[in-house]
């Protein structure tokens, strides 16, 4: 019988307003169970710098010209996050074996092969005396595949244990917005891939407009009106983007320029419309494709909160069934941190992360970087 760990998974999404943190015990392959699920808001300003640097960073070349605003992120970064780890194994009746470290995502080119992630994998170990997988993309990147989606492998686990009746389909949408397409309990079998933007550009609309960090329930999208007119030569625009074998996208991939000159309301509504619109085609063209009969749609993420998002997306899937992990005692905010702690895991016990029908990897890939540095 395989053994059992307990991992403290620490993901920072492309919001980056703080880290979400989880604990589950698992052997990495037949079950887990959630010891812990907590939230830790960023300081004001160690969030204004990940987004003041990601504005900064469109290129490769830009990492070494902004090499040290970089590293002086990453250590802020990274102690917050030990921070994170201690509120995490104090007062605790079980010990922590390992910590799935995923970092701020600062820079995501897959057709480079180049993916940034900035934390201190190494110093984390020392500062928490445990041990850290970290770097979860690499080895994916270098197998030929896209460095993401990764969390496809823990939506397999998540169906299981939930006995959730398949074929399914589980769309993730987070800062980006993803799909795991399951139709059985083959790890060989999963299919995902991003299919547009999630949250990052509603986000992007409200920061601008000083209105706060996101839409909260969509409130400001249903009070505006879209216009069509701007609507629709943006997804001209967008749809005339060669996307041939794109399995994952980073938000600089899209923007928000065309909103200049619509009021706060209204560019809410035309950019909740453009998201909508985008996850709605590429959920249809994905299904249809994989020739899988999909009824059901499982939501997670942080966009499942945008009510105006969810009930526009309903309205153009009308004969999907849309629910949510909440439907299945799981609180959908903690899925990413859950995974990078079943990740860690799974890299722990040289298990693959990811396969070539999810990232467009050759092979199965294993995972990130172990490091022991106490």
């Amino acid at each position: 019988m395989r053994k059992s760990l307990n991992s403290l998974g620490l993901m920072s999404g492309t919001s980056g307003d703080g880290v979400d943190a989880s604990v589950i015990n698992s052997d990495g392959k037949s079950h887990y169970q959630v010891l812990i699920n907590k939230y830790f808001q960023y300081t004001d300003e160690i969030s204004q710098s990940i987004h003041n640097l990601k504005h900064k960073i469109n290129k490769i070349e830009d990492i070494e010209k902004f090499a040290h605003e970089i590293i002086n992120l990453e250590r802020k970064i990274t102690l917050f996050h030990s921070n994170v780890v201690s509120n995490c194994t104090k007062n605790n009746d079980f010990a922590i074996d390992l910590i799935g470290f995923h970092g701020q995502t600062i820079l995501h080119k897959p057709k480079d092969k180049f993916s940034k992630q900035i934390g201190d994998g190494k110093l984390l170990s020392q500062l928490s005396k445990k041990k850290v997988v970290y770097d979860f993309r690499q080895n994916d990147l270098v197998s030929g595949g896209e460095g993401a989606p990764l969390s496809p492998i823990f939506h397999l686990i998540f169906a299981k244990q939930k006995k959730i009746k398949l074929p399914i389909c589980i769309l993730n949408i987070g800062g980006i917005s993803n799909l795991t397409l399951i139709t059985d309990l083959e790890e060989k079998n999963l299919i995902s891939k991003d299919i547009g933007p999630g949250n990052c550009l509603i986000d992007e609309w409200i920061r601008r407009n000083k209105k706060g960090n996101f839409d909260k329930n969509g409130q400001l999208a249903y009070s505006g009106t879209t216009d069509q007119l701007v609507l629709n030569q943006a997804l001209d625009d967008f749809g005339n983007i060669p996307k041939k074998n794109i399995n994952s996208y980073d938000v600089n991939d899209f923007e928000i320029n065309f909103l200049r000159g619509l009021s706060l309301e209204d560019g809410a509504s035309t950019i909740t419309d453009f998201t909508c619109n985008i996850i709605t085609d590429n959920l249809s063209n994905e299904i249809s494709k994989s020739k899988i009969k999909i009824s059901k749609v499982i939501l997670c993420g942080g966009g499942r909160k945008n009510k105006t998002l969810i009930d526009r997306i309903k309205m153009l899937n009308g004969k999907i069934i849309f629910e949510t992990t909440e439907d299945y005692d799981t609180d959908g905010d903690f899925i990413e941190s859950q995974a990078f702690a079943y990740l860690a895991i799974r890299s722990f016990l040289n298990l693959p992360i990811s396969f070539p029908n999810t990232t467009g990897c050759k092979s199965p890939s294993e995972g990130g970087i172990l490091v022991e540095n106490f």
